[in-house]
């Protein structure tokens, strides 16, 4: 029995040391992991400041090395690779000291060390990562009364019957002439037009800064659709439509490309909200190459109307429209150019 318990003892001892020497070996093996890409985001800034990157609201930290043992290492590197882990750190402006206007610079490695992002990885160590260091912009922020204005989905102004309240105090830069701005979705304009829409307005201080009220307002539209003003379209960008089967082997050459586009005068009846949406399209006026116009030689010119490109939505609730729908339409001059194999087919918008 004594010789049974002195075995035992042994192998258990022999066990723990055999344990020990594999913690003791990863613990002296270290090995490295480089993160590709991460980012530092601006989080919870304080309602009277605008803290930025230069006027944006994150930046991109390349190639953070970490290092550790194998094991940490290992683990690290699945969970990054099957996506369950990833590399965002918030930079906290009240806690980083960045309370006052001025600017300031970040120190991104002692930051990224200290982050809640790391103390969520024991055991790992940050060596090295880039850029060193980043400028913050703090700009302090004045409470102003703004004037709101309504767009569309699309950013194009809406003209509206009410806003109540009319105007809404929010932070904006000094000597700004910022508006409030509600964005309202298709559906939410014809829900406006029932009853009025509760809506929290919005300043834009640059490309993704954007800040919300604190408070809602209230957007009624007009029930009936706004009457028609008449504009005047002077110029226009041509966009040419070649069939499928056409592709790659022909490439239209407008002849009077210049006539079409510059000037192209013509009157349409449409609202503020249509007439900026038609002007903000990629094209205004289409032409359409056909498989039949193959049967014609290569040399020889053809001619075909354009077509308007109205915005479809519009169109539909008749909010937009030839002024005169008996106006000549203006009629494109062009040749189909046989291409060689090697050639790529072109598209080209003006």
């Amino acid at each position: 029995m004594v010789l049974r318990k002195i075995k035992v003892g042994k192998i258990a001892t022999v066990i723990f040391l055999t344990i020990l020497i594999w913690v003791w070996q990863d613990l002296a093996l270290d090995d490295e992991f480089e993160i590709p890409n991460a980012t530092i985001n601006i989080a919870n800034p304080p309602a009277n400041l605008w803290v930025s990157f230069n006027n944006k609201r994150s930046i991109s930290i390349d190639n953070i090395v970490l290092k550790g043992p194998a094991s940490k290492i290992s683990e690290t590197t699945r969970k990054w690779n099957s996506g369950l882990l990833e590399f965002d750190f918030s930079l906290n402006p009240e806690r980083e000291g960045m309370t006052t206007a001025g600017p300031r610079t970040l120190t991104v490695l002692d930051f990224v060390k200290r982050s809640d992002k790391m103390k969520e990885l024991p055991g790992l160590t940050v060596q090295s990562c880039e850029p060193r260091i980043v400028d913050v912009n703090v700009v302090e922020l004045d409470e102003k009364a703004l004037a709101i204005e309504c767009v569309n989905e699309d950013g194009v102004l809406v003209e509206v019957e009410s806003i109540e309240p009319a105007k809404i105090v929010m932070y904006v830069p000094p000597d700004s002439r910022l508006t409030a701005k509600v964005k309202l979705s298709r559906r939410e304009i014809e829900l406006a037009r029932v009853a009025p829409l509760k809506k929290i307005p919005y300043v834009v201080l640059a490309a993704d800064q954007r800040r919300q009220a604190s408070t809602n307002v209230e957007v009624k539209m007009s029930s009936e659709v706004s009457s028609l003003s008449e504009f005047s379209i002077d110029t226009a960008k041509l966009g040419i439509v070649l069939s499928g089967n056409l592709i790659g082997k022909y490439k239209p050459d407008v002849t009077n490309r210049n006539s079409l586009v510059n000037p192209l005068n013509f009157n349409i009846l449409a609202t503020l909200e249509a007439k900026q949406a038609y002007e903000n399209k990629p094209c205004q006026i289409f032409l359409y190459i056909l498989d039949i116009d193959t049967q014609k030689g290569p040399e020889e010119v053809q001619r075909r109307e354009v077509v308007y490109n109205f915005p479809e939505e519009y169109v539909r609730r008749d909010e937009i429209k030839l002024k005169d729908p008996k106006q000549q339409i203006p009629v494109a001059r062009f040749k189909l150019i046989s291409l060689t194999p090697a050639e790529a087919p072109t598209a080209r918008v003006d």
